[in-house]
């Protein structure tokens, strides 16, 4: 007989996407200084909504194997940033040529062409810090 579990699967995934927000808060400075315009540009994609699954599972599969999510939360954030990464370039003109990602004009709609690749650069740089 199969026991009903007590897990809220939804309540945990809200509440881990939380933690990896505050997480990619703090890995991508605010908009300032020289490059003000990039990580505008980089964090308009970063934050542009999604459920952040592959930080969540990388921080699960930590704990599943006796580890600390807390402890692997940098590679979590790596993994959005390089997913993030991943969806600006393949939304560019040459590539897919969308206009809209999540509801949202796409990266290049809003930055240019040639910012939205320098901010999905700069999130593939990133990842490595």
């Amino acid at each position: 007989m199969i026991q009903e579990s007590s897990f809220d699967l939804k309540a945990h995934l809200a509440d881990r996407k939380a933690q990896v927000d505050q997480a990619l808060q703090r890995c991508l400075p605010a908009p300032a200084g020289l490059e003000k315009n990039l990580l505008e540009a980089s964090r308009y994609s970063l934050f542009a909504g999604g459920k952040r699954l592959r930080p969540i599972l990388c921080l699960d599969a930590a704990e599943v194997v006796g580890g600390n999510g807390q402890t692997v939360m940098p590679a979590a954030c790596a993994l959005e940033f390089i997913h993030t990464y991943s969806l600006i370039h393949d939304d560019l003109p040459a590539m897919d040529n969308d206009d809209f990602r999540r509801g949202k004009p796409t990266n290049h709609k809003v930055f240019g062409e040639a910012m939205a690749i320098l901010a999905g650069d700069n999130l593939l740089t990133e990842a490595f810090a």
